[in-house]
Parts: structure tokens; sequence; C-alpha cells
């Protein structure tokens, strides 16, 4: 069956972002799979790190289950994760370990600096996990995937760049007809919602995706919408995986 890895920074930007689509490819037949780099550890006032890491973990876990899929966390720490060996290599292996038809990540400018690293970190991944004498960390043991990955990015929240400037996906999958099922996905990860209204004053964390995916709806003609753009990069393939997989629902 085909198969999609969403490659992330931490526990929930996945469901977030795409989590409609990954449930359509998933009612579709693919098998899914969520990893981030980090498991969470900064995302709490009141717990420790390994305590909120080991919570934040449960809850990716639960949040791959519904979906009939698989968690993976690369094993790094918020806001200590960079485009280096270590991220490379273990973002390398998880990419040799899945094998995806293709990849989704984050876009290369986000109000995040981690996702702004996973973003370039998956990048490498894609490009490295096929080449045979790249032999680093845990992906020494494993065999090279058979080629380079399509990857597609997800849009930065609230559809700009850091700098205020629109961006504008390449394709948007209505995901109208998910979105209960997108927000009981959210709801997993009960923990970042506490941390969220601790930090960033949101108490309204489920309310808030449906307002993003709304605004990228109003775009795309539907009512919610996720945007996504296509790595056209030398060497990368350009087969339309997503927009053939769910072309009733393209736009």
């Amino acid at each position: 069956m085909p198969t999609v890895l969403a490659l992330c920074a931490h526990p929930d930007d996945a469901e977030f972002r795409c989590g409609g689509t990954l449930t359509l490819l998933a009612r579709a037949g693919w098998a899914v799979h969520i990893a981030t780099l980090s498991a969470g550890d900064c995302g709490s006032a009141e717990l420790g790190p390994n305590a909120i890491a080991m919570i934040r973990r449960r809850e990716a876990e639960a949040a791959a289950a519904r979906l009939g899929g698989t968690y993976h966390c690369l094993g790094g720490l918020d806001l200590q994760v960079y485009d280096n060996d270590v991220m490379r290599a273990a973002a390398v292996a998880v990419l040799r370990t899945v094998r995806p038809d293709c990849v989704i990540t984050h876009y290369t400018i986000d109000y995040m600096p981690d996702h702004e690293v996973a973003g370039a970190v998956t990048r490498m991944a894609t490009f490295t996990a096929s080449i045979p004498n790249y032999v680093v960390g845990p992906s020494a043991a494993l065999p090279p995937t058979p080629g380079v990955p399509v990857l597609y990015y997800f849009g930065p929240l609230g559809g700009t760049d850091y700098f205020g400037n629109p961006v504008h996906p390449h394709f948007s999958v209505d995901v109208t007809g998910v979105q209960e099922e997108k927000a009981a996905l959210l709801a997993c990860h009960a923990s970042q919602r506490d941390w969220l209204r601790v930090q960033h004053g949101m108490d309204q964390y489920i309310a808030s995706m449906q307002a993003w995916d709304a605004e990228a709806g109003l775009h795309a003609g539907v009512p919610y919408a996720e945007g996504f753009f296509c790595h056209k990069g030398h060497s990368y393939p350009q087969t339309p995986l997503i927009q053939d997989a769910l072309a009733a629902l393209v736009r």
C-alpha cells in the first residue's frame, strides 16, 4: 500500500497542519506514519522536561493510532534541534525504516525556529536516504531507500511568513468532511492545549485550528482546507501522489 510520512518538529504539528489530509489518505488505504524531531519536552509550565515528554509521546502515539498509523520520535530536545549530523542521521533512519512514497513537512519559513529546522532536516533526509554510502549514526544499520520520495510542505500558520507576507499554496485539500475527525486527533494532545493556554494565551486550541483551516478554505473555495507546496528541486520526483489519491477533494 502507498505510505505517507509526516515528519515534523513537535507532537501535534502534523495533526494541526495536515491531520485532515492524513485522515483522508488513511481512509483511502494509505499507511500513515508521523515522526517528530522532539517529544515536546519544553511544553509545560508545571512538569519537568522528562515528565512532559513522556506524556506527549503517549499523546502522539494515541493520535497516530486513531489513523491506524505509527508514531516515531527522533529524540531531539525542544529549542535544541539543529540541522546537524545527529538530526540528519535520525531522520534518514526513519526514512529508511518507513520507506515512504511521499513525505510532508514544515514550510521553510515559519514563526517557530524548530519548524524551520524540521523542514530543512526533512529535505536533507529525503535526498540522502537513498544514498548507499550515507552510513551515519542509526541510519548505518538500515538499507537505503529505493529512491527520493515526493516531498510536500504544509503552509505556515495564518498563511503568511514571519514578515507578514501571504504565502499561497500550490494546491489545497478540502478537509471539510473530516473536520470532526481532525479535531479528535488534535484532542489527543491534551497537554499541548494546557501549555498553549499558559504560554500563548490560547484557550481555544481546536477552535484555532478550525479558524486557520477556514481561512485556507476561503482561498480554496471550500469551508475548510489544508494547503500544500510541492518541492520542485532537482532530483525530486514530481508525481502528484496526494493530488491523484484525493483528486475529488483537491483545489
